[in-house]
């Protein structure tokens, strides 16, 4: 049992699945063959503990229903590199403070925000992001998302089910803004197309040209007279290694015969289309004033 659980075990394991007496508790301590690490938690055989160990034993010390929480669940799923000192945990009833663990309180736990990695309990990957979203910026939000992707353990309808579960979590606003962009896309390519073409002439910029060769390559969104062009994004469509090198090449090659180029990303559209055409007014306005227009 030690061995799967990283060196420690609890009381109650010892009592209901081992048989021990209490007796027999204190005098395995006594021979050195358990150490009190916390109250209900030992070591066995030693207390040179990995970290995996120490993260164990402080849920184990919280009692039934504990779970690893926040930043050092982050750490146990390779979410982010911080060493989980203190240890983070949550219970669902207050518990008095322990040396060494940061409690918190959460009686909103589903069956879906627990989980078990490395043989401990933890608040699931959509959990423990929710979690941080209330107390980290939003920078921090978004590198734990893209390393949960890189990892494979990003899941959008984990995510948004626990934000369905906790509309009044602190991080439950900015968790759904960090997400929006996992999202389906809000427009097919075509759609796109049309829906920022729209926005350009409703605020009465400079009609543009659409598929438009130039230097051999096909954009989106082009202005001849400025040689300024907008490469507008799906995200399916970039999906592979070679339309990512591709891509690079293409740019440097447009940018070699003077083409100057933004990219313009559907959910960005959706997300804040006055503020895209206010940028890209203000781009062509300094294009025009380069070019001495």
């Amino acid at each position: 049992m030690a061995r799967r659980q990283h060196g420690v075990v609890s009381i109650r394991q010892l009592r209901t699945l081992l048989g021990y007496s209490q007796d027999s508790v204190e005098y395995a301590c006594t021979q050195g063959r358990l150490h009190r690490l916390r109250q209900g938690v030992y070591a066995v055989g030693h207390t040179d503990l990995s970290l995996h160990g120490k993260c164990l034993g402080a849920v184990l010390g919280c009692g039934r229903g504990a779970l690893l929480s926040h930043w050092s669940a982050a750490w146990l799923w390779g979410l982010m590199p911080t060493q989980p000192i203190p240890i983070h945990v949550t219970t669902p009833i207050p518990r008095r403070a322990r040396l060494g663990i940061r409690i918190h309180r959460s009686r909103t736990f589903a069956d879906e925000d627990r989980a078990l990695e490395e043989g401990i309990p933890v608040t699931s990957v959509a959990r423990t992001a929710l979690d941080l979203a209330a107390r980290v910026r939003t920078r921090s939000v978004n590198r734990l998302l893209q390393r949960s992707e890189e990892l494979g353990l990003f899941d959008l309808p984990d995510f948004e089910s626990v934000l369905a579960r906790n509309r009044g979590h602190r991080g439950a606003k900015p968790l759904r803004r960090a997400i929006a962009i996992y999202e389906p896309p809000p427009f097919t390519r075509s759609g796109l197309e049309l829906r920022f073409f729209e926005l350009v002439l409703g605020h009465g910029l400079p009609r543009p040209a659409t598929n438009y060769v130039e230097a051999g390559y096909e954009l989106d969104v082009y202005w001849p007279e400025l040689r300024f062009a907008v490469e507008l994004e799906v995200f399916e469509t970039h999906g592979s290694r070679l339309s990512f090198e591709e891509d690079a090449v293409r740019q440097e090659e447009l940018k070699l015969a003077g083409v100057e180029m933004i990219h313009v990303t559907g959910p960005r559209l959706k997300r804040e289309p006055r503020r895209v055409m206010e940028r890209v007014a203000r781009l062509l306005a300094m294009r025009r004033r380069e070019l001495g227009g």
